[in-house]
This record gives C-alpha cells, sequence and structure tokens, in this order.
C-alpha cells in the first residue's frame, strides 16, 4: 500500500524545540512543521501542526500489537482494544464515544501487527476533553465478567462475518500462515477462532498491564494546535501517570528462520466467484536510517503493479491479454520483515498455472531489461504531487508518524522518506527485485473454486 509521507528534511532538536523543514519542488515550497518531546514518564508526543482549519487529531499508539501477543492468546491485542471502551473510574461504558459524538467529534481505534491506536478527531478547543478521556482508559479500566463475555462474542462475530464468511479472506490468511514459518505476522491480527473463543479477563489484563503504559505510548497530534498548549495539558493529563517499570526494554518477538524452500498452496471453496494467483515473497521492512532498500521496493511495486500503466498491467493484460487484473504490492512499515506481493486473476478460458506462467515470464523480462527511466521520472513525479495533496489531511499525517514511531522508525526518517523516493535509480530497484524475489522465500496460492460435486 502507499505511504504518502510529506516531502521534508528533518531537523530535530532537542527539548521542545519546533523542526521546520523547508523542500523545494519545481518552484514550489513544502514545509512540514513538527515539534516533538518527552515527558518525565517517557512518552513521546508529536505535534504536526496546521492552522488552516480548526480541527484536530488527537491520537494515541501503544507500541503493542498482535504479533506481542502471548503464546496461545491470539485476538488479545484486538479483543482489549473492543474492551478500552467499556468503563472505567471516571466514564461509564460508551460515554467516551457519547461524549465525542455530543462535541462533534468521531473516535475509533484499531489494531495491527506491531500497534493498536485510538484516535478522537474534533473541533481545536476540544483537545483537553479528549486527553482527559484518553488518558483515564489508559490506567483505569474496569471491567465485568458480563463485559468479557459480551466483547468476545462480538470479536467472533467479526471474525465471522469478514473472515469466515470470505474465502479471500481465508484463503489469504492461510497464505499469510504458510509466509511466516515462525514469526507472529503468520497468525491473524483478530486470532484464530479456536485461542478467541478461549481469551479472558486475566488474558485481557495481564496485556492492558504490560502494555498500555506512557513509556509505551506516543501521542500525535495534528491540526490547529500550539505546540507549547499541547505541552502542556500532555503534562497535566499524561504526565501524572507513573511508567511502568517491568515493561520489555525490548519487544519480545520470535525470530524467523532462514527460509530454503519454496511453498505452494491451493484454497478451494464453493463460494468462490473469481479464481485468482496470489504469490508473496518475504521482504525487508523499512529500517531506521536505512530506508534505501526499502523504498527501492517500493518504486519497483509501483513500477510493475501501480495501475493500468504498469509493467505487468501491459504486459498481462493488454499484449497478452491472459489476466483481467494485476497488482503488485509492499508495505514497509512493519518492525519486522514484511512481505512482497504479486496477484493476477486470469481471463476467461486462461487457466491459474497459465497466468502463473505468464507472470513469471514477464517478471524476468522486466528483470532482464531494467527499469524503464521514462515510467520511474514519472512515478516520482506523481510521488511529489501526492506529498503535496497529503498535506490537507491532518488525520492522514497524524496515521503516519504514529505508525512509523511505533514501528521503530523515527521522525527524521518519516522526513527522509520522500527524499529518498527521489534519490532510487534504476540499478538499486533491480538489485533489490533480484535479492527480494528469491523462490526459496516465496509462497504460491490458488484460490479455486470448489465443484458442489466434489
Amino acid at each position: 500500500m502507499i505511504r504518502r509521507i510529506v516531502l521534508a528534511a528533518a531537523i530535530l532538536t532537542a527539548g521542545l524545540t519546533g523542526a521546520r523543514a523547508d523542500t523545494s519542488q519545481g518552484g514550489s515550497e513544502i514545509t512540514d512543521q513538527i515539534t516533538s518531546f518527552s515527558l518525565d514518564n517517557g512518552m513521546q508526543v508529536v505535534v504536526v501542526e496546521d492552522h488552516r482549519v480548526p480541527v484536530v487529531q488527537h491520537m494515541v499508539w501503544y507500541r503493542a500489537g498482535s504479533a506481542d501477543e502471548p503464546i496461545g492468546q491470539s485476538g488479545v491485542a484486538h479483543f482489549l482494544e473492543h474492551l478500552l471502551f467499556k468503563a472505567t473510574d471516571k466514564l461509564a461504558a460508551g460515554e467516551l464515544s457519547a461524549t465525542v459524538a455530543a462535541n462533534g467529534g468521531r473516535d475509533n481505534a484499531f489494531t495491527s501487527y506491531d500497534y493498536t491506536a485510538y484516535f478522537q478527531r474534533v473541533a481545536a478547543d476540544r483537545l483537553e476533553l479528549m486527553m482527559q478521556m484518553e488518558s483515564d482508559r489508559m490506567v483505569n479500566i474496569r471491567l465485568t465478567e458480563e463485559d468479557i463475555v459480551t466483547e468476545r462474542e462480538v470479536i467472533l462475530e467479526e471474525r465471522n462475518q469478514r473472515t469466515d464468511n470470505n474465502p479471500r479472506a481465508l484463503f489469504g490468511e492461510q497464505l499469510n500462515a504458510a509466509q511466516y514459518l515462525n514469526h507472529r505476522y503468520g497468525q491473524p491480527i483478530i486470532g484464530w477462532r479456536h485461542e478467541m473463543e478461549e481469551l479472558d479477563m486475566a488474558d485481557a489484563l495481564s496485556f492492558y498491564g504490560t502494555y498500555y503504559a506512557p513509556n509505551n505510548a506516543i501521542l500525535v497530534v495534528s491540526g490547529d494546535v500550539d505546540p507549547q498548549e499541547v505541552k502542556r495539558l500532555a503534562e497535566v493529563y499524561y504526565g501524572a501517570i507513573p511508567a511502568n517499570p517491568e515493561l520489555p526494554l525490548v519487544r519480545q518477538r520470535s525470530k524467523e528462520p532462514p527460509q530454503t524452500a519454496e511453498r505452494r498452496l491451493t484454497y478451494k471453496d464453493p463460494r468462490v466467484a473469481q479464481p485468482y494467483l496470489q504469490r508473496s515473497y518475504l521482504a525487508p521492512e523499512r529500517d531506521a536510517g536505512a530506508q534505501e532498500k526499502a523504498a527501492a521496493l517500493y518504486l519497483l511495486s509501483e513500477i510493475l503493479g501501480g495501475g493500468t500503466t504498469s509493467y505487468l498491467a501491459n504486459a498481462l493484460q493488454f499484449d497478452q491479454q491472459v489476466a483481467v487484473y494485476t497488482g503488485v504490492f509492499y508495505s514497509g512499515t512493519s518492525l519486522d520483515d514484511t512481505s512482497f506481493d504479486f496477484l493476477v486473476v486470469p481471463a476467461q478460458g486462461v487457466s491459474l498455472e497459465e497466468a502463473e506462467d505468464a507472470l513469471d515470464a514477464s517478471v524476468a523480462q522486466f528483470l532482464e531489461e531494467g527499469v524503464d527511466q521514462e515510467q520511474l521520472d514519472r512515478i516520482k513525479l506523481q510521488l511529489r504531487a501526492s506529498e503535496v495533496y497529503a498535506r490537507d489531511n491532518a488525520e492522514g499525517i497524524a496515521n503516519r508518524y504514529g505508525r512509523a514511531l511505533s514501528s521503530g522508525l523515527s521522525i527524521e526518517d518519516v522526513q527522509a522518506w520522500p527524499q529518498i523516493l527521489q534519490s532510487i535509480t534504476g540499478d538499486e530497484i533491480i538489485a533489490a527485485a533480484q535479492e527480494t524475489l528469491r523462490p526459496q522465500s516465496s509462497v504460491t496460492g490458488y484460490l479455486m473454486r470448489q465443484e458442489e460435486a466434489e
């Protein structure tokens, strides 16, 4: 998925210091105004100023997601996310969301492999109220057994709707499990059903007590705000919460062993309307201070599968007419190794095997020919334009910084990313492709329709 980061050169100094970055592109100037500081209890705070509209995005990101769950408790991170909308010492169940709505805003939360985030988008003069409520549920959640039973049923029904009733989701779940031999990225974020059914009060409170602490959290505030006022409010509401001295110093992750054998799977389901093939390769993530390889892979995904003008679209959809859709996907913002994926939907009368052969031949031809410089220049120009438009989205900016910081990157990395993308050459892209697209680290899956007779 595309990560749209504002073009900027970072200048970050210690303490409460504004970091202003100016970059010129084609005569137009882009300015990103960032302030970052830490509270005494270890909570990191990032303020992104945008005074054009009197609106603020308030987000708390915890460096804990489904890949941090204890063995046998898959889904507990997402389960706890649901439970944090229940009662606290000061709020009744559902009162936080009701208060946000009554003040004309909206709120929600989401869980991923590397983080869990909670946010409110409201008028700028309601920021203090948001901090008051969010800091309350950081430490004061009060659960009942009825809450546990109710929300466990809710997440099980969510799995029913989004996964169990969707053959594409079930196929993707199996493909992902085959890609990771040992790492927790191989388990579904929502959890395996048999483990979700066993989640209880002790599991939820243990995860909460370990990871929900200011020294494991990042506060991101974007929009029409003053950094000094954000600092004052953060110290009042979040700064009063003590750090968790038992927080693990290093995130406890199982390590992925060397992958030495390509894997294949076939998933059949009578509900499949359109068969397709998907191939996944284990790929490096964006590393702090060393993002060049990830940038090359990102540009590779855009060249090969970034829309109807991409290399594979021209080769498979228009020239050979063996596919009706081609896509290539790379998401580099993760704490550990991620994946580089191809997806091909064959045309009518074309088998999955034929589509796979055409995919392999086209990729091999691309690696032999090299990158077309005109296409690369066009993609880079589109990226520069997207960075300009991205500045109009305070929510997107807050998400960009929160996602990166909770995945091991720094503010400097986020601000350097656009310039790194512009610096990557065609040779670097081919080198990254040859290193990553190894059969030994791949999983190829067929999603097929299971005939009723079977």
